[in-house]
This record gives structure tokens, sequence and C-alpha cells, in this order.
């Protein structure tokens, strides 16, 4: 009989590529990288290289907090005491995996979000960009330790200013917070007494105004007040009304959990926007193109009613087309829940509306017994013709979706002098769309305005195609940074930040000391 005698330091990297694979088999990501690496350590081996990688690693997951994340959720001292009790080769190959495994949790959390925004709330219907597991471990192994884990978190401005106002504002709360909330419900130019104190040692506290030993609402604190409205998406009139009050009494805390709330927003777009791209941002009401990081155009927009079947999605897709002199086929849901009521009691009611047949033939409404149908059952289809009364307005901009959400003209001018504008079925108004349009086309005719303005004129439906996509990223952010670095801050017009942050104190996030 032949014996194959095995050495020692043979049989122990058996063993320890056996623990490898063993520990691996959970996980088809991480056994696909260790099988392409013939079982060989990442972590684990003597070198100095291999050393680097822990020390990295560990330096990375002690300092999860300033990604507002939490580093409870790497359970650092369980690994670190798992790596000291290391005694044979087989308890090294389950710290193998251990630390692949946690490197990957913290790599998708900082690069890509820790929460899944589908299961927060039905209107975050964005796609995630998920880098691939395996590939992350490979690439890894190729670079530099520290300078690929510093290479993760999103690299936009926006990321690190947010990073820098978390840091800020938990220093204010280390130092007391901002003082006293203001006791009155509203304050004007001309009163004076302790609330108007507390007014001005609060606007003082925030930074929006110097010292001042001043007992009145004068016009340095009128100045302060306006500063603040400005900086929250209020009617900047100087005057501290019932919602302007409302927001110079937010807390530091709340404050900063809209700020470690838009992070993980930041992370869940962690991508390329795109040179040119269109920002839509919900809780502001407005609506930019921005070129290559810099605002070109903005204008005020509408957004969806906060109901539960018209706030608007969030989501990116790419803009391919305008129409101009659009027709509105009105959605299934608009025409039987808010048109076949009427034309049951009335059958000439929203006689604005064509009604069509399967073939799009109009239907002539004396001849129709609309009291027979149902939401189910109603057999037609309603639509407006081209007019400058007609719903979309008198142009829409395409980014054919499976939300139908699009963004378009409106003949209600009215609603975007309002200060909170949430009043569409779910897709996005704005306040100028003739100039909205000429600045698109401007990349693609010698004269954008003239070219429109001729479609226009013709009333007939035209379709304009973009000759370059432009992407377009519905967002909705309640703490933003503004080019100059200065924190801005938004309603929470869904209350969707408000369930971001319950699922991230779920996964361990905590804001420290709590502070006024």
């Amino acid at each position: 009989m032949c014996w194959l005698w095995v050495t020692p330091s043979i049989a122990q990297v058996t063993a320890f590529k056996q623990a490898v694979a063993e520990a691996a088999s959970t996980d088809s990501d991480i056994a696909a990288f260790y099988r392409s690496n013939d079982f060989e350590p990442l972590w684990t081996g003597k070198s100095s290289e291999h050393q680097t990688r822990r020390v990295e690693l560990i330096r990375a997951l002690s300092a999860a907090d300033i990604h507002g994340l939490s580093p409870a959720r790497y359970n650092v001292a369980a690994l670190l005491q798992q790596m000291e009790a290391a005694r044979t080769t087989r308890d090294l190959g389950l710290v193998e995996i251990e630390l692949s495994k946690t490197f990957l949790q913290y790599a998708r959390d900082v690069q890509s979000g820790t929460l899944v925004p589908s299961r927060i709330d039905s209107g975050l219907v964005r796609q995630v960009p998920y880098r691939d597991r395996t590939a992350h471990m490979t690439n890894f192994a190729r670079s530099s330790p520290r300078e690929f884990l510093k290479a993760l978190p999103p690299q936009s401005a926006q990321y690190r200013a947010l990073m820098k106002e978390k840091l800020r504002l938990e220093g204010v709360m280390e130092n007391g917070g901002w003082g006293p909330t203001v006791s009155a419900g509203s304050l004007k130019p001309g009163q004076g007494g302790a609330p108007v104190v507390a007014l001005r040692n609060r606007l003082i506290a925030m930074g929006y105004m110097s010292r001042s030993a001043s007992q009145s609402y004068d016009t340095q604190i009128e100045k302060a007040v306006r500063l603040f409205q400005q900086a929250h998406g209020l009617t900047a009139d100087g005057v501290a009304g019932k919602g302007t009050m409302s927001e110079i009494n937010v807390s530091v805390q709340q404050r900063l959990k809209s700020v470690i709330v838009a992070m993980e927003r930041e992370r869940w777009i962690n991508m390329e926007l795109g040179p040119r791209h269109v920002l839509v941002n919900q809780t502001d009401f407005t609506a930019k193109i921005v070129d290559n990081g810099k605002v070109t155009f903005q204008t005020r927009s509408v957004i969806g009613k906060n109901t539960s079947d018209r706030r608007s999605p969030e989501f990116s897709d790419e803009m391919e087309f305008m129409v101009v002199n659009p027709s509105w086929y009105v959605p299934r849901s608009i025409v039987t829940k808010e048109y076949l009521p009427k034309l049951r009691n009335n059958p000439n009611a929203v006689g604005h509306i064509e009604i069509t047949d399967s073939r799009g033939r109009r239907v002539n409404r004396a001849n129709a017994n609309f009291s027979q149908y149902t939401a189910r059952n109603f057999p037609y289809a309603m639509r407006q013709p081209p007019s400058s009364r007609n719903a979309l307005g008198l142009v829409k901009f395409m980014f054919p979706n499976r939300y139908n959400i699009y963004l378009h003209d409106t003949p209600s001018k009215s609603l975007f002098d309002r200060e909170v504008r949430a009043f569409s079925h779910g897709c996005i108004r704005l306040a100028d769309p003739f100039d909205f349009a000429y600045a698109l086309l401007a990349r693609q005719s010698d004269d954008p305005k003239g070219k429109f303005q001729r479609i226009l004129k013709s009333g007939r439906e035209t379709k304009v195609m973009l000759d370059m996509p432009v992407p377009v990223h519905i967002i909705y952010r309640t703490a933003v940074i503004d080019p100059k670095g200065k924190a801005e801050y938004r309603r929470d017009v869904y209350g969707r930040d408000a369930k971001i942050w319950k699922a991230l104190e779920n996964a361990g996030v905590t804001l420290g000391a709590v502070q006024g």
C-alpha cells in the first residue's frame, strides 16, 4: 500500500482553506471570491499587507459615525475579540470570513445606504445603484486599503458638505443647543419684551445675526428673520409669523436628523448624475437645470398633493422629448374617481373633456347612460385637446416611466405664489415652462425661443425630440447645503424623512447627547 505523507504546514493550509470554504458557503459572492483565489487569505495572513488591511478596516468601522452610520452595526468589539481568541487554523478561517462579511456590509452601507428605500415608503421607488460585491473584494485586494475605503462614500460636494454640517450641529448640541425656544406664536417689527429677546438670542445662536443688546424687534432682527426665511424656504417678509416661528423653534436634534437622513439619501444616488441634468427637489418646490455642477436655470414647481394616491414619487430617469400643445389623456384613476361620479349626475359635466370609445371615436354624451357604469366597467377614455385651458398647459416634458410622472405647464398659475406647493395629482408643474424649454433646446438650436414659439403658434400637438437625453432626478431633501456652504432646511411635507430617521434609529443610528 502506498501512503501519501502530508507535512504539518500543508495540513494547516488545507484546514484553513476548508474552514474558509465552509464559512463562506452561506454567501455566494464571498464564496466566489475565495474560490477564484484558491482560498488564500485576504485578511488573516502574516504579511504587513494583511495587517494593514485589518487595521484600516477596523479604523473605518470604528469611525462609521462620521457618515451617520452606527459603529454598533459592525460590532467591532466582538470582531476584535474573535481575532484575539483565534487559536486554531479553523479559527483563523472563521475570522477570515467574518472580516469579509463585515467589510462588505460596511462597503454597501457607506456607499449605497443602510436602508432599502422601497421598504420605508411606497413613494421611494428609487433604484439604488448597488455595486458588485465580489468585484468589491477583488478591487480591494489590489488597492491601497486606506484609499479604497476612503473612496467608498459619495464623493459629491453635497455629501462632503453634509458631513461638515453634521459635525457643526453636533458641536452645537454639545454646547447646549440654540437656547430657549420662543414662546410667542408670532412676532413682528416694533414689538418688544421677553419673546423678542428670546427670538434675538436664538437668531444669534443660529448665526443669522451678530450679537446685539436690542430689546425690540428692530431692523437688525427683521433682516435676520429674512435671512432665516430665505434659508428655510419661507416667504421672506421679515415677519416672524406662525410658520416662521415654528421653524425657528425646531431643535438642533431635529436639524441633525435631517442632515443624517440627507446623507443616507445622497448614498442612494451615489452615481454619475450627468454633466447636464434636471434636479427636482420636492420639499423645495423647485426644478433646476444643472450644468457641470452649477445651477444654470431654476423655476418654482408644484408637486403632488399630500394624500396617499397623489404624492410625487422619487426616482431618476432620462428626459427624451417635449410635447408642445399637448393633449391631456386623463389617467384612469382620475376618470373613475373624479369624473365618473359627476357624469352619473350630469352627462354634460366636465364638458371641456372629450369622451372616446376603445377605437378613439368621440362619444355622444346625449346617447350615453353613464349611470350604468362603475369604476370597474367604465368603457371609455377621456381626453382634453390642446388649448391654453389644458390641464397640462402648453408644453409637457417627457421621461417615459412606469409611474406616469412628467414635468409640465399649467393654467393654474396662482398656485406658484403659495409657500407650500403640494397640489397636483403627482406630476411636477413648472412656473416657467417656456423658459425651461428654451434652456433645454439651447443645446440643439441657434434660436431655441423662435423654434419653440413657431411650434406653439401652430396649435398642433408636436413632439420635439432632445438630441441628447437629459437625466432627471426627482429627489426629496429637507437638508441641503448651498454652493456657499450654508445649510438650508425645508419642511418634511410628506413625512418621508421622519420614516427614514425611524428606520435609521432601528438600525442603531443615534444623535449622541440630547440637547434643546
